[in-house]
């Protein structure tokens, strides 16, 4: 089963969060074979991280939630909150598989609360339908994707611009 994790930054924690960086990708190793996609999303200016964004299959929801809350920034007090849920994945393969990578675009995590809708377009690298862990109850919707700014990629993913979030390829595979 798939699952998406975000943890959202607590204000302040910044340094604390790169200082664990190097322990963070070693817990993400073993996950290697499991990701699906993975990183952070950003500051409009790109400078500072605001979070970590991970969607993984994994077995059971025992592994899920091992996965989000015995990961390294989790256990520092990096984030302020994580959102776990199942993740529907409408898109083959993984990020890695983006083939329609596009020179000046920039990357984009889309993340709503709507109904779920069909999405098509080159410039979308990966999007699911979000649901609760123990029921089918639809919590929303995410959406990667390359855009040229927020506006088009709220416009491309359906969305308001307020849950649109600079993200970008995180990790390594």
């Amino acid at each position: 089963m798939q699952y998406f994790v975000y943890g959202r930054d607590r204000a302040g924690a910044g340094e604390l969060k790169a200082s664990l960086t190097p322990e963070h990708w070693a817990f993400m190793d073993g996950y290697a074979d499991t990701l699906i996609a993975r990183g952070p999303t950003l500051t409009p200016d790109g400078e500072s991280t605001t979070g970590s964004l991970h969607i993984v299959d994994l077995p059971t929801l025992e592994a899920a939630q091992s996965f989000a809350y015995d990961e390294t920034y989790y256990r520092a007090g990096v984030f302020d909150d994580v959102l776990l849920c199942r993740f529907t994945n409408h898109t083959p393969g993984t990020m890695w598989d983006f083939t329609s990578a596009a020179a000046g675009l920039n990357r984009y995590l889309v993340h709503t609360d709507d109904a779920p809708r069909p999405l098509s377009s080159p410039q979308i690298i990966l999007y699911g339908d979000l649901s609760a862990l123990d029921t089918d109850q639809h919590l929303g919707r995410a959406v990667l994707l390359e855009s040229p700014d927020p506006e088009s990629a709220a416009a491309l993913a359906q969305a308001d611009v307020s849950q649109v979030h600079p993200w970008t390829f995180g990790g390594r595979r």
